[in-house]
């Protein structure tokens, strides 16, 4: 039987990137570099080693990285969390974006370019690469960091930004001309449909996984949110938007689930998976004779990107508010190309209106950058160091005084409050009402006239069933009192105010008339007909407004829990908030010679000792009346903050980037155990399952329904349904639990 082409290529792809990045570990190098590499050799320009012959499929398959990787960020990056930087990272972006394409653009026409060459090329340079960041960012380990907020949020932005840009640079590229009305086009379809799934997401999906919960097992989970993700990229792919967008847009409603950090655990092997093929696709789009062919373009292209983007994202991140030290390390996070660069270039491509040589030297500007990425964010703060020598003082004085008066800017007037909640009710109730026009005359109707009656019938039931899906909205649109107090406050204070206030009403009231007619318009193509008909509806809405309330508070009290379902569980007490690090003794530590009874680190730092690695002894599960050592290597588990905080009474002297790693060698793990009616331990109290002395294992959480206990104590007893949280030897505790 013929092996399949993919199959060969995946299996030579994965071996090249196993190879390439076990070496750059072994090196302590950022594992992309290894892929990128990988690519390099097992691509169609090196005849010494084997090649891929799929390489379509391939793209395919790190495509569907892309994809992966959004959904993973989404997940770490809820929108609440963008939203506190949302005015930073928007601002920081859009100029750092709009000073990149005119220095590319100007950096072009100094080259002798066209202009369409020139603008392509702005645009390309532009865009920092998402996953880029992301990865070095995971294996530097500055994921939460502060600045790492502000950057993923720029980078966030940019991607909105470049789908902007496709649209702009594909009808300048057909109609040669400018293209205002397209790009405001685009930019409300963007934000009609951000709202739009945002809302939908906040209250179907965490519901929808409440309900599931019970027969939610790992397996199933991960299929689920595996399918909640694609389901979204063929819906952003459906009305024109990167499929990327729909991915992270999904990832951002599940972070707000109580399912989020679990769901992350479960998808981070398919996304390193996947994300581990797309950089091994980009490594083989390099070569070696067209960058030797433009070698000096891709060095001014270089220059570009590496100076540009660091002096223009400082400059945007200093507009905003931040602080130097903040700006400083987003510069330099941010000076790369990547995906969204490589999109552009093909879009010139197949356009043709761009010169061939603009997308090998997008690849080569890519995969230079990709490699001085790590090394710049690593240089970050002693750059920063740096500039805050060399700087005069008066340039820092004057940095910090804006960055605080602008952290200060919070008070709001009742006007500005008003406005804001009357702006933000108007637009969601809009969006959610425009939507169940569009879906009722597209699908609603149709769907009725083909399968229930035909005819006028058809037409007056898809009326009435729209209708009374809307009213709530309507209701909410037109009637609703909004911002009470914000609203007497204003009534009652000065007379000349309440014209504008009656005037607002008044627009609200029109707003959902014309919304209404807007209905009947779609359904009806007389206008005595449709006037009749919006009569009634209009008249039926204020008839029914106190059961219209009653059920639209319903609605909103649904959605906000859902909402704030993340923020209001009890702690977690996941292996992904708690993990395994080794600390070292320090011979001049004040704990040297105590008993662990007498240092009560499990009691003050919510810190549990998993192991004892004493020179060529190992004592699993340490007893308390077990005594410290000089250079004892301590296998302990705990969250960031209750390890940094061990680590300062230990005194131990490693490298930062070294402090959080597994130990697979010692066999010791975290996992959890379901415990049900055949379980050993069931009906048995800690002490008594004697987990610790049968399988040197340490119980450090249990999960009881709702309920979650962190470091149980010993009498505590087992029922069915509790998921226990043990950290172990993984055989022995099978053999015990």
């Amino acid at each position: 039987m013929h092996l399949p082409d993919l199959i060969a290529d995946l299996g030579l792809i994965l071996a090249a990137a196993g190879i390439t990045t076990l070496i750059f570990k072994r090196i302590k190098q950022p594992l992309v570099l290894g892929y990128i590499l990988a690519g390099l050799l097992v691509g169609p320009h090196l005849d010494f080693f084997p090649s891929v012959t799929d390489t379509k499929s391939i793209n395919i398959w790190g495509e569907i990285g892309v994809i992966f990787l959004l959904f993973s960020l989404g997940l770490e990056f809820s929108f609440k969390k963008l939203v506190k930087v949302g005015g930073s990272a928007s601002i920081t972006a859009i100029v750092k974006v709009l000073f990149i394409i005119l220095a590319g653009y100007l950096t072009g026409k100094a080259m002798g370019w066209k202009d369409m060459d020139s603008l392509f090329f702005g645009g390309i340079l532009s865009i920092s690469s998402t996953m880029i960041a992301i990865k070095a960012f995971e294996e530097l380990g500055l994921k939460h960091k502060k600045f790492a907020g502000l950057v993923f949020g720029v980078l966030i932005v940019e991607d909105l930004l470049a789908i902007l840009l496709l649209v702009l640079f594909s009808t300048l590229a057909v109609s040669q001309q400018s293209a205002g009305t397209e790009m405001v086009m685009s930019i409300l379809k963007l934000a009609f449909f951000l709202v739009l799934w945002f809302l939908a997401g906040i209250f179907l999906i965490p519901s929808f996984l409440k309900a599931t919960k019970k027969l939610m097992n790992d397996e199933t989970m991960l299929v689920v949110s595996l399918a909640l993700c694609l389901v979204m990229v063929l819906l952003a792919d459906k009305v024109g938007f990167s499929p990327a967008l729909g991915a992270f847009i999904m990832g951002s409603i599940l972070a707000e689930t109580t399912q989020a950090e679990r769901i992350e655990h479960l998808t981070k092997s398919v996304k390193d998976l996947f994300a581990a093929v797309f950089f091994v696709s980009v490594g083989m789009l390099i070569e070696p004779a067209m960058l030797v062919k433009y070698a000096g373009p891709i060095i001014l292209a270089t220059v570009v990107i590496i100076s540009g983007k660091i002096l223009f994202t400082i400059l945007g991140a200093l507009l905003s508010g931040q602080p130097l030290k903040t700006a400083v390390q987003s510069g330099m996070s941010l000076a790369q190309i990547g995906e969204f660069s490589f999109i552009i270039a093909s879009l010139g491509l197949t356009l043709k209106v761009t010169s061939d040589f603009l997308y090998p030297i997008a690849v080569a500007a890519a995969a230079i950058t990709t490699f001085t990425s790590p090394y710049l964010i690593k240089l970050s703060e002693p750059f920063y160091n740096f500039l805050n020598r060399i700087l005069p003082k008066k340039w820092l004085d004057g940095i910090s005084r804006y960055s605080s008066s602008t952290e200060g800017m919070t008070t709001l007037s009742d006007w500005k409050i008003l406005l804001r909640g009357y702006a933000f009710n108007t637009v969601i109730h809009s969006v959610i009402i425009v939507s169940i026009i569009f879906l009722a005359s597209r699908y609603l109707q149709p769907f009725i006239a083909n399968n229930v009656v035909n005819g006028m019938k058809s037409t007056i039931i898809s009326l009435v069933v729209s209708f009374v899906i809307m009213a709530p909205f309507l209701w909410a649109l037109s009637i609703r009192r909004i911002q009470k107090t914000a609203y007497s406050h204003l009534w009652l204070s000065k007379k000349f105010t309440r014209g504008p206030l009656i005037a607002i009403e008044a627009f609200r009231i029109a707003l959902g008339v014309f919304f209404v007619g807007f209905l009947v318009y779609e359904f009806f193509d007389t206008w005595i007909a449709a006037g009749l008909a919006l009569v009634l509806m209009v008249l039926m809405m204020f008839i029914f407004s106190r059961k219209l309330q009653s059920f639209y508070n319903k609605l909103e009290k649904r959605f906000i829990l859902n909402l704030n379902a993340r923020e209001n569980q009890k702690p977690d007490i996941l292996p992904w908030d708690t993990h395994l690090t080794e600390l070292v003794v320090s011979p001049e530590s004040e704990v040297v010679g105590q008993t662990l009874a007498s240092l009560m680190i499990r009691e003050k730092y919510g810190v549990n000792i998993a192991m004892i690695e004493r020179g060529r002894t190992n004592i699993p599960t340490p007893g308390r009346d077990e005594r410290l050592y000089p250079n004892d290597k301590l296998l302990l588990i705990g969250a960031d903050d209750q390890l940094a905080a061990v680590k300062t009474i230990l005194e131990v002297d490693i490298p930062e980037t070294e402090s959080e790693k597994n130990f697979p060698d010692k066999e010791m793990t975290l996992q959890k155990v379901v415990v049900n009616l055949e379980s050993p331990v069931y009906g048995l109290s800690i002490r008594n399952a004697g987990i610790r002395e049968k399988a040197q294992a340490l119980v450090v959480g249990i999960e009881r329904g709702t309920e979650r206990i962190l470091n149980p104590s010993s009498d505590f007893t087992f029922d069915n349904g509790d998921v226990i949280w043990i950290v172990g030897n993984n055989k022995k505790i099978k053999e015990v639990i």
